[in-house]
């Protein structure tokens, strides 16, 4: 007989917080942070810093370097793909989809329409294969544009050929990201920046990937509305479990059930916009039951919390949003206001007020010294 776990709110919580590693205990190695984390998503929007700048500070604190995770791109320690940080141990996984490109039957319009866009211009994706072959890694403006149909698109892609024809051979698996120049990207042969590790079957492959997301989840729902990149649900892994006062079934993480009794130690966190564990907004508002959204795109008049404000974790409650910017030419955290979902009594304050003056710090520390990503 399966045994369906039954879990309060606050037990919920906890599993998500400690899977997303944001207890006390503070991550120490980069490579290892990533590899846990599942994904590290790449931002460009920096009113305070870069997203994955942000997500690993708040994991590894004032030890973390952003020049180091350039480095680690650049040697190919850590692997970006559409948009996000990946470990390379974690890209056989991905592989197996990119060699069925550009999907399994039946296909969806758009990707017919995509598979034939590459076919049309397939001199072209040669040309491009051949320039890195010879001479990659090397930045999209040294690669050759001989497309014969452009892409067309209702948006800022349009005739964006090269941009567009590099993200389908990423797709495909032919092409890869192998370090940045600045804020420019390196392309180079696939072959080159992935390990060379055996790729699993499609079923196999879906399974694993299925599993390291539900270990950095904690807890996740079998099944979830399809949202662009990376999904929120899980399908059938894990054990199976029910939240209080949530409706629906929910899959938890087997290693996650045996702490679930523990204590969390929690600590203050200021986290990105962008941080995983705000990704799924469905689960936010049930498990923390907390009304957030990124306001960068509002008018500034129709703002409650402000442009890039950070959401307040303070053990496993989200309690408030930071609403700052850092000013670079001087050096300075401007903080508008802490806006606060619930009175903080004074440990919370302290703890706030704490994180925010290590922010500075750390801010101030490495600010000058990494390039954007």
């Amino acid at each position: 007989m399966v045994t369906i776990h039954r879990l309060s709110r606050a037990e919920a919580r906890r599993i998500a917080v400690r899977a997303q590693l944001l207890t006390q205990e503070r991550s120490t190695d980069l490579a290892e942070t990533v590899r846990r984390l599942w994904l590290v998503r790449l931002e460009p929007t920096s009113a305070i810093a870069p997203s994955a700048d942000l997500v690993l500070w708040s994991r590894i604190g004032a030890a973390y370097d952003p020049q180091d995770l350039r480095d680690a791109l650049d040697e190919q320690r850590l692997v970006e793909l559409r948009g996000t940080v990946r470990h390379p141990d974690d890209l056989a996984a991905h592989r197996a989809e990119m060699a069925i490109w550009p999907g399994e039957e039946p296909l969806r319009d758009w990707q017919e329409r995509r598979r034939d866009w590459l076919l049309t211009n397939d001199e072209c994706r040669r040309d491009v294969l051949s320039q890195l072959r010879a001479d990659g890694p090397l930045p999209t403006s040294e690669l050759p544009d001989t497309c014969v149909q452009p892409w067309r698109s209702s948006g800022w892609n349009n005739q964006r050929n090269l941009v567009m024809l590099l993200g389908l051979l990423v797709e495909n698996g032919e092409v890869a990201v192998a370090g940045r120049n600045g804020r420019d990207k390196l392309w180079d042969l696939a072959d080159r920046v992935y390990p060379d590790d055996p790729v699993p079957d499609l079923a196999t492959a879906r399974r694993l990937r299925a599993e390291r997301r539900l270990a950095a989840l904690g807890l996740a729902r079998a099944a979830a509305a399809e949202m662009p990149g990376e999904p929120v649900d899980v399908g059938p892994i894990g054990e199976p479990a029910v939240v209080e006062g949530v409706r629906g079934r929910w899959w938890v993480e087997p290693g996650q059930l045996d702490r679930v009794a523990e204590p969390l130690a929690g600590r203050a966190v200021l986290l990105s916009p962008f941080d995983r564990l705000l990704y799924d907004r469905k689960r936010v508002a049930e498990l923390f039951e907390f009304d957030y959204i990124l306001e960068m795109y509002k008018p500034a008049a129709q703002r409650r919390w402000g442009y890039y404000a950070l959401p307040i974790l303070y053990g496993d409650r989200l309690v408030g949003k930071l609403d700052a910017r850092f000013d670079r030419d001087e050096g300075e955290l401007l903080v508008h206001a802490v806006h606060r979902d619930e009175p903080f009594d004074a440990a919370t304050r302290d703890a706030v007020d704490a994180e925010i003056e290590s922010l500075r710090a750390w801010l101030v520390q490495s600010a000058s010294t990494a390039p954007r990503i």
